[in-house]
């Protein structure tokens, strides 16, 4: 599967943004979707997961503000994001996890920089 994010940009501190994950594919019974950010200079974070149930998943830093859903088609994964703070800004990528008889393979869109300033 390919993935491209969008939806980035440079806001102010308590702005939102929603972040949309395109996939090549369907992603429903096949994939769970997750969130990861990247802020400079830092490791790599799961933001944000959803499995194919619906059951969704947050770090504690974004709980009640961040939503994670998916289009009706499977096909596109958002990230709403409300009440931004600074520590928000990061590198934002999707990423899409498939089991396989070698193990979990993960695919990787481009990302989108999310910038909050305060």
């Amino acid at each position: 599967v390919q993935l491209q994010a969008s939806g980035g940009g440079m806001v102010q501190a308590g702005d939102s943004l929603r972040l949309s994950c395109a996939a090549s594919e369907s992603t429903f019974g096949l994939y769970l979707m997750r969130w990861f950010r990247q802020p400079p200079g830092k490791e790599r974070e799961l933001v944000a997961s959803i499995a194919s149930t619906d059951h969704k998943t947050y770090v504690d830093s974004v709980k009640g503000r961040f939503t994670v859903s998916r289009d009706i088609t499977g096909k596109t994964m958002f990230l709403q994001m409300n009440s931004l703070k600074p520590d928000d800004t990061a590198l934002y990528l999707c990423n899409a996890r498939r089991g396989s008889a070698r193990g979990p393979e993960d695919f990787w869109g481009q990302g989108t920089q999310v910038t909050v300033s305060s």
